[in-house]
């Protein structure tokens, strides 16, 4: 799902990005650590094809990045969908409307976009405000959109830049207990953090440290090509 080799990216002028090596497997979850400002925003803005590497090989989702031009964009975002640290939601539509519109674009039929709207609603208890206007939301709310956009499209890979940190402790767990859900239908998890409550809801998902720029893996390894994570592998054993 995600191969990285020795890459580095250039962010104002100033090395953000230095010989990053990232592999992860179809399937797997995976918690970006480290502390602010190591490069975990960065990182996942090269996975999304926001930013583009200086050097190295970078593929998502079978996307080579460093040839991605603008009109290929859309192709990946088709595939990867992102829950960004400032929500990104527009102020003056509806919660339904935020979350529908991710559809829309993708020309989801009418009545399926009802249907998967409200059920993602439901999920993230959001249903007493589906038609009030995200101006009117609380930090902790818009967050709720911003995810539930994110898992109604049914992505292949989420990625998500600290996600709880606007959440309180019990709507932080359900959260992560949603991507944990997701992750065993064959959705592939990213999620960055520092928050080390939060690793420990999870505690099956592997860990990927970033300082400074640089990656270090926790767990010595680097995946093969098999598309199946270990993690699920080992679920599938059970």
């Amino acid at each position: 799902m995600v191969h990285l080799d020795h890459v580095n990216c250039t962010l104002g002028g100033s090395q953000a990005l230095v010989d990053v090596s990232l592999h992860v497997a179809r399937g797997e979850f995976v918690f970006l650590t480290g502390p602010s400002g190591a490069g975990k925003t960065t990182l996942l803005r090269v996975l999304y094809g926001d930013l583009k590497p200086t050097s190295g090989a970078a593929t998502v989702a079978g996307v080579d990045l460093m040839r991605l031009k603008a009109s290929g964009l859309p192709g990946l975002r088709r595939k990867v969908a992102v829950v960004f640290q400032d929500f990104k939601v527009l102020p003056e539509r509806s919660v339904f409307d935020n979350i529908a519109l991710a559809l829309e674009v993708r020309g989801v039929p009418k009545a399926s976009i009802d249907r998967r709207v409200r059920a993602v609603i439901r999920a993230l208890d959001l249903e007493e405000r589906s038609y009030a206007p995200c101006r009117e939301l609380s930090g902790g709310e818009q967050q709720r959109v911003a995810i539930a956009r994110s898992m109604v499209v049914n992505p292949e890979l989420i990625l998500a830049d600290e996600p709880t940190g606007n959440l309180d402790a019990d709507l932080a767990r359900h959260l992560i207990e949603l991507f944990k859900q997701f992750n065993t239908y064959g959705t592939t998890i990213i999620m960055a953090t520092h928050n080390r409550e939060v690793l420990a809801w999870a505690p099956e998902a592997r860990q990927a440290h970033i300082e400074r720029g640089r990656m270090s893996l926790p767990e010595a390894e680097v995946l093969d090509a098999d598309p199946v994570s270990p993690i699920r592998a080992a679920r599938r054993g059970a």
